[in-house]
């Protein structure tokens, strides 16, 4: 029988066991979801099952690079408190390591294996899970690359070498040289961690948020009762702004605001005798976009004293 990706996703929410597990599951019992189930627990590998359904929204982003090429990784666990483990620190230094591999494929990185270990990553995660006692989940991954130049990577709040609350990286292509670009790369990096630009420049743009502005800005133009060619004009010209305020390239460089990023970037490339490209940067920051679970305190006292 045919195993589906639909199936392996269902038999993880059911047991809360790893990817690789799953399909190793499924294939045993020729896709029958029960015997799956069963024979799961029979190996001990749902015993992190109880815990999958907490929400998991704290830990860290950790970045890993080898000079032409860096990864991030975020790794979440339920508490803030357990990025201060040692034990969780070491995880995630090997998870971005891992990550240096598999380009950005977060399914690749879970079974990857773990650096030092005869286990995969997602192997690993499922040893602290029952160790340290917390859900924890591997969310995400993204990589750069430059066939020649460098790639910077910076951590804001960090609490140990290369992990913290954001992680960015920046791609600078160029013959330059390398421990030049990269530290003036790291520059541009702090810029973003502090900026959060949508995109690197107006073409990498999604579409519907610029129709959106375009929108917005066009009925709040017609507010002012002006004829539909101003209003063209109007909009036009907020956009314009909305671009510099956005796109990275377009923002005045924070560590020297007279000048764009762009600009910024052409000024290097001068004082470096050789052209600059800034081809690409990600940003990650902890637990952008998860729901947290808002928990009553008082509440859950007075429930534990009722019973």
């Amino acid at each position: 029988m045919s195993i589906t990706a639909a199936m392996v996703k269902e038999l993880r929410e059911k047991t809360g066991a790893g990817m690789m597990d799953c399909k190793g599951a499924l294939k045993e019992t020729d896709g029958d979801m029960e015997a799956a189930v069963d024979w799961l627990r029979t190996k001990g590998l749902a015993k992190a099952a109880k815990k999958a359904g907490r929400v998991a929204a704290e830990g860290l982003v950790g970045v890993a690079s080898n000079g032409a090429s860096a990864a991030v990784v975020e790794l979440n666990s339920e508490t803030d408190f357990v990025a201060r483990n040692e034990g969780f620190q070491a995880l995630i230094a090997g998870v971005s390591k891992a990550a240096l591999e598999v380009n950005g494929d977060v399914e690749a990185l879970a079974a990857a294996s773990f650096p030092g270990s005869d286990k995969t990553v997602e192997g690993e995660i499922k040893e602290a899970i029952a160790t340290i006692g917390e859900n924890m989940s591997l969310r995400r991954t993204a990589a750069v690359s430059v066939s020649k130049g460098a790639v910077a990577s910076y951590v804001h709040g960090a609490i140990a070498d290369n992990m913290g609350k954001i992680g960015v990286l920046v791609g600078l292509e160029s013959d330059g040289d390398a421990e030049a670009l990269a530290a003036f790369g790291r520059k541009i990096a702090m810029h973003i961690a502090a900026t959060n630009p949508l995109a690197l420049n107006v073409d990498e743009l999604d579409a519907d948020v610029v129709e959106r502005e375009r929108q917005i800005f066009a009925e709040q133009a017609r507010e002012s009762g002006k004829p539909e060619n101003i209003i063209e004009k109007m909009v036009e010209g907020r956009l314009r702004k909305f671009y510099e305020e956005v796109t990275l390239v377009k923002q005045a460089f924070v560590v020297d605001p007279d000048k764009t990023v762009e600009e910024a970037v052409e000024a290097f490339a001068k004082e470096l005798g050789s052209p600059v490209k800034l081809v690409a940067f990600v940003r990650y920051a902890l637990g952008e976009g998860i729901e947290k679970e808002e928990s009553d305190f008082a509440a859950e006292v007075a429930a534990a004293v009722g019973s």
